[in-house]
Formats: C-alpha cells, structure tokens, sequence
C-alpha cells in the first residue's frame, strides 16, 4: 500500500513567530507527539536499478512491493537517509503532480526502519552510485491536532519553519486535503511559503550546505 504525503510549509522566520504559532495551536486542543534532533542527509540517484538491487534484502517483506512501486513509477525522486535521536530510516518521495519530489505539497512516500547507523546506510547508497546532495540538520518539535501533524521546526539555514502534514493511502483525496490545510493554516494566520522561493532556498542551501550543517546559521533568500 503507497502513503500519499500532503504537506505545506510556512516559514515563521524567527522563535517569536514559532512560539505564537505553538501557543494557538495547543489552544486548538493540538497535543505534543514527539520532540527530536534529526540528521537528514539527501542524495542524487542516477540508477533506480541498482538502488532497489542494494536494498531490497534490507525492505521488510510487507513493504517490497510499495518499494519497488515507488522505483518503478515514481517521478523526480528525492532520496534520503536521517537519524532520529538514534532511530535510522531510509526515505524515498516522489512527486505526483508539478512539484518537485524534494519540496512539493503532494508527494508519494516510502520509509523503512533501518537496522543500521547513518553512515552504514549512507554508504550502501554510495556504493550503490548514488551522491551526496546535501545533509541537513534541525531540532523538531511535532503536534497532533485533529488528523494533522504540525511540525515546528528550527532547521540549519532555514531558521524557524513549520510544516502541516497529513498522510492518506487514497490519492484522490490529495486536493480536498491540501483545501483543508489551507483553511487551518488560514485560521492560524500563517501563509505558505512559495514554491518557487522554496526551490531558490533548496537550492541555496545545497551549494552551501557544509557552512550551515549542524550550526544554528540561517540566511536569507527572497
């Protein structure tokens, strides 16, 4: 079964923002879920085939065929590995509309727990011909509120950001999702950021990535 990721992110700029965003959200009843420090390290695939050949005996067997979905059919796969607090995950996304795999607001997604450290992983990948493209870290702070994740995060180079999540395993039900995290987003007064900014701080961040990694160093890219 594929999970279809609906997400929109908003960028609050600085830690006032975040907390006035935090202090509305729990007066809407939302409920702390988790509370992180994350690695995210995102790669190049140039060879779907050899990708699925280095990890397939890694998938679970309840996910191989979601795996194997997403390598076959997938568009602009953005492919990634990140440590959470110690748990690894291997991720893919891919885009399903115009967006891009890396950014867009409706994505198919993969994730498989990993038995393995972040650079064990990383290295299959490597091996496997993939390459760095960026690594990125942030602290997260993640909210339940009536079926949405809300995630607030202070991302290295980014700053203070929020993402308003949802997943459901039926695509059609993508644009009616998006609709209703444009009104909940409205009702808290925070607007999305642009895609097309979005892509100019992706790919700032990703020439730049070694001077912001795992520092609190934020730019600015209008």
């Amino acid at each position: 079964m594929s999970n279809y990721e609906i997400e929109i992110k908003s960028l609050l700029g600085n830690e006032r923002n975040a907390k006035s965003l935090k202090d509305k959200i729990m007066k809407k009843g939302a409920s702390l879920v988790a509370k992180s420090k994350q690695l995210n390290h995102y790669f190049l695939l140039n060879d779907a085939g050899r990708l699925k050949d280095a990890l397939i005996k890694y998938i679970s067997n309840d996910k191989r065929e979601a795996f194997e979905k997403i390598l076959s059919e997938g568009s602009s796969m953005s492919v990634r590995t990140r440590d959470t607090d110690g748990k690894v995950i291997f991720v893919i996304k891919a885009s399903i509309g115009s967006d891009s795999s890396s950014n867009g607001v409706s994505r198919i997604e993969f994730e498989q727990k990993m038995d393995m450290s972040l650079d064990e992983l990383d290295k299959l990948l490597l091996d496997a011909g993939l390459a760095y493209q960026a690594k990125w870290s942030r602290e997260r702070e993640e909210y339940g509120l009536d079926g949405t994740n809300i995630c607030l995060d202070r991302n290295a180079g980014y700053g203070y950001l929020a993402e308003f999540e949802r997943i459901s395993e039926d695509r059609s039900q993508t644009d009616d999702i998006k609709k209703e995290l444009y009104s909940l987003m409205n009702e808290l007064g925070v607007e999305e950021l642009p895609q097309d900014r979005l892509e100019r701080m992706f790919a700032y961040y990703n020439s730049n990535w070694r001077d912001y990694y795992g520092t609190d160093k934020v730019f600015n890219i209008e």
